[in-house]
């Protein structure tokens, strides 16, 4: 009776014996690839993070000891929108929005017309996307380049038969000098844009064109009907992205004008706050307010992308109910 109440007694759980066993092993690997990306995520993402928020209530400068930090509350909030440049910097953005929506609508239609056979359309690609390979400091200097008074713009024009006197300072003249800059985050991002609506509108399943074709419908309609539902998905992405690019448009403002001559956007004015002023309190609140005005937009975009694709979705709703009676 005792051999057998000892053999139904648990044996003590032996750690290092279950770490050399197969299913011990792969827990363990597990929870090292999970546990390994959390702890770097936190560290470089979220604690960061944490850190600016708790400085964006304090008046401050860097190497400023812990203890003559002055706590402001919400002063520097309130000082992002009620100070001209932060404001401004804000408004700025606007311009760039407009230049987002430009390039979405750009490389969409590139994209439809370079999704069929078209003569020399790999080239066409590989021209248009080459611009998203080269750094945006390259690009910055190239555009300072090309757009100083006398130099690759006004040449062209010249030969195109405008006069030199007649045309503005592309860089200085505040009423044009901002769309130059969004020009050329427009050349620079439109390809990526391009490349990925082309590998949506591949995916399309071919047969429904040829049905679309036997019901009398044109290219316009077989791109409203068939082309725009079915990479809602990638449109969706594409719209999110360069909108919450345009928000934090850096590389050109800073490399071609510095800033000057009012175009100077948001993240050029936080980094001169930041590193010129040195008020650090102020940039983290104006870095918090951007990512919440990220936020809002990403939630206002996703809702607006639902509502013009409703009948899309429905009819997928039906699909898929009738796949599941099947």
């Amino acid at each position: 009776m005792e051999a057998e109440k000892k053999s139904f007694q648990k044996k003590p759980f032996n750690l290092i014996k279950w770490a050399k066993s197969r299913k011990g092993q792969q827990v363990l690997i597990c929870v090292g690839f999970m546990i390994i990306p959390l702890l770097l995520l936190f560290v470089f993402t979220y604690l960061p993070f944490e850190e600016m928020v708790r400085f964006s209530f304090y008046k401050m400068k860097y190497g400023t000891p812990r203890e003559k930090w002055q706590f402001v509350g919400w002063k520097n909030y309130i000082d992002v929108f009620t100070r001209d440049d932060c404001f401004g910097a804000l408004k700025l953005s606007l311009y760039y929005v407009v230049g987002a929506i430009l390039q979405l609508v750009l490389a969409l239609y590139l994209a439809t017309i370079l999704s069929f056979k078209v003569k020399g359309g790999n080239f066409f690609k590989g021209l248009m996307f080459f611009p998203y390979l080269i750094s945006g400091i390259a690009i910055g200097f190239i555009f300072k380049f090309f757009y100083t008074r006398g130099f690759v713009f006004d040449t062209i024009l010249q030969w195109l038969g405008f006069e030199l006197d007649n045309l503005p300072y592309w860089l200085k003249d505040q009423s044009i000098n901002n769309w130059s800059l969004v020009a050329t985050s427009v050349w620079r991002y439109f390809g990526q844009n391009m490349v990925l609506f082309i590998g949506a509108i591949m995916s399309v399943d071919k047969e429904m064109y040829e049905a679309a074709e036997l019901d009398g419908a044109n290219g316009f309609q077989q791109f409203i009907h068939i082309i725009l539902p079915s990479i809602r998905t990638i449109v969706t992405l594409n719209v999110i992205l360069s909108i919450t690019g345009s928000l934090s448009a850096f590389e050109p403002p800073y490399v071609i004008t510095s800033g000057a001559n009012g175009t100077g956007t948001y993240f050029v004015i936080m980094n001169e706050i930041a590193h010129v002023s040195q008020k650090v309190g102020l940039a983290s609140a104006m870095a918090v307010v951007l990512l919440l005005i990220i936020f809002a937009a990403t939630i206002a975009q996703k809702l607006i992308m639902k509502y013009l694709f409703r009948n899309a979705n429905e009819t997928d709703e039906i699909k898929h109910k009738k796949r599941v009676k099947a």
